[in-house]
């Protein structure tokens, strides 16, 4: 059997006007994260309750607080999405594997993990070898237990060919997504890089944006570019813009 070219080709037009005809289809692809260092367990649970309210892509955020945002999310529909090897990605694969196990446990579904920048950026065949079994070992532990993985290559910190170099990394290794970037470093999501993301992915894995996506313009620009999933703390104030009424602007958290 034959696919035909149609089926291979992502229409990022047509799957941006989709999205945004209504708030409620806007937030079944936003990501609402709360990742600070400071958050605490009340305003993780606000994160949740937002979060079940307007049925977002999931509550990111981070593994400390998966058992009490599984708890505040039971019976909602919405899956807790936390983070690993975060934010830097330069913690043994090991460590990775096991905070991946204890985290799946505890009932997480979207495992954004960060690569190893360091090990991609060093150059060689062994080194590449390295961070795409670093996915991998992520990846199988996740789609063992019936959840996803975004990988964050941290775009802002590599060159061209290293985002290219990375996204192939991360695709071979079975990544459900490639997301720009955790939001904490020099930079976040550009067009450019959504673009070239969706290049590699084609129609055979998401693309995330994430880092300084604030408004409903942002998000927008960021979808027609080829980005199926958005990460943002402004998620809440997003959809409202769609919906035609103002919140108040959210507290940063990098995102």
């Amino acid at each position: 059997m034959t696919t035909s070219t149609q089926n291979l080709t992502y229409d990022a037009a047509a799957f941006a006007a989709q999205i945004l005809a209504t708030p409620q289809a806007l937030a079944s692809v936003l990501d609402h994260t709360l990742l600070r260092p400071d958050a605490t367990r009340a305003q993780v649970i606000q994160l949740c309750e937002e979060a079940a309210e307007h049925q977002f892509a999931c509550a990111m955020i981070n593994p400390t607080w998966v058992a009490t945002a599984v708890q505040a999310l039971a019976g909602t529909g919405v899956p807790v999405g936390v983070v690993i090897g975060f934010p830097l990605g330069a913690t043994l694969s090991s460590s990775k594997r096991d905070e991946t196990v204890r985290v799946l446990k505890l009932g997480a579904h979207d495992v954004d993990m960060v690569l190893n920048i360091g090990l991609l950026k060093s150059g060689k065949s062994e080194d590449f070898e390295a961070v795409k079994q670093d996915i991998r070992g992520v990846v199988e532990l996740a789609h063992g237990s019936g959840a996803i993985v975004k990988v964050i290559l941290e775009t802002c910190l590599l060159s061209f060919e290293e985002k290219l170099r990375a996204a192939e990394l991360a695709l071979a290794a079975g990544a459900d997504f490639l997301k720009t970037s955790t939001g904490f470093s020099t930079g976040g999501a550009t067009l450019d890089d959504i673009g070239l993301l969706r290049g590699a992915a084609g129609t055979n894995a998401g693309v995330k944006a994430s880092g300084g996506i604030r408004s409903l313009a942002d998000a927008t620009a960021m979808l027609r570019a080829g980005a199926s999933r958005i990460g943002a703390s402004a998620s809440v104030k997003i959809v409202a813009e769609l919906a035609g009424y103002v919140t108040a602007e959210p507290t940063g958290s990098g995102y």
